[in-house]
């Protein structure tokens, strides 16, 4: 990773990104580590933000990281279960998928998945396709019986996913896999990150959304939390409604070999390099509590 000039540093990054100097001093860090991307929200309709988290996944490849991405598309099945006139129902932030939602929910996001292979392909970063149908990697069990077909990941194969980062291929995951009977379940796509990372004893697991982060009290931005502080703020509901779910999760994935997770802002330009690669970061670090 080292190996890399300085000019050939000023070529990869982009100029609205963080400085070669600081790239420089965060090279070694990550050397040869998983970096799991989750990618949901705004980034993966407004065209524009689209454009600059593949842009900055590229990048991160040029770098010689190993960038695993793992994608949502809630807005897109949204949009596409109105259009058929089926109604959703959430049970503590998952969506209830019976047989109709579930082929639904299939298509779109292999269809997602396709978009972003190919935007990743268009940059001359080689990528691959995850899905229920193409190289699945994910086993599940029924999360429980009034969510339908939503799954809880036992088994992830790991095997899969190193080899093609040994071939310098991007792998992009849908989060969806399948019970022993070879059905397909949804997954909660932060569910899905949090296992692959765990699996993988990844070095980061970045949670890119629509949040700027974990804010306090008073609305300001934490720039890193530890689980006790965390569970802290979930008590006097501080963190309150959707973010609960989603700290728990890191807090899970914290304590699990993982050595960080990261919430960042994805409306913000290259959150994902500055958090990486410079001095500041963009967005809250979570990490396990040590006593």
């Amino acid at each position: 990773m080292s190996s890399l000039k300085e000019e050939e540093l000023t070529n990869i990054l982009p100029k609205d990104g963080p400085t070669v100097e600081e790239v420089k001093k965060y090279l070694e860090k990550y050397n040869d580590e998983f970096i799991i991307i989750k990618c949901g929200g705004s980034v993966l309709v407004d065209p524009k933000l689209f454009k600059i988290f593949i842009e900055d996944v590229v990048v991160l490849n040029k770098l010689g990281f190993n960038p695993i991405i793992v994608h949502g598309g809630g807005k897109r099945i949204n949009s596409k279960l109105s259009e058929v006139n089926i109604k959703s129902n959430f049970i503590n932030g998952l969506r209830v998928t019976d047989k109709d939602t579930i082929d639904i929910v299939e298509n779109v996001l292999i269809e997602f998945n396709k978009e972003i292979v190919e935007a990743l392909n268009k940059l001359a970063c080689k990528a691959k396709r995850i899905t229920s149908k193409e190289n699945n990697i994910i086993t599940v069990i029924q999360e429980n019986k009034d969510l339908g077909f939503v799954g809880t990941p036992i088994e992830i194969n790991k095997a899969l996913l190193t080899e093609t980062i040994k071939v310098n291929e991007v792998p992009v995951v849908a989060p969806l896999g399948s019970d022993k009977d070879n059905q397909t379940f949804n997954i909660n796509a932060d569910t899905a990150a949090g296992s692959i990372a765990i699996e993988l004893k990844a070095r980061r697991l970045m949670i890119i959304s629509d949040v700027e982060g974990v804010l306090d009290s008073e609305k300001k931005l934490i720039t890193e939390i530890n689980s006790k502080k965390a569970n802290e703020l979930i008590d006097q509901e501080v963190i309150s409604g959707g973010m609960i779910p989603k700290i728990k999760n890191c807090l899970d994935v914290a304590s699990n070999g993982v050595k960080a997770v990261v919430i960042i802002d994805g409306r913000k330009n290259h959150s994902l390099l500055f958090e990486l690669l410079s001095d500041k970061g963009s967005g809250t670090l979570i990490r396990e509590w040590k006593i």
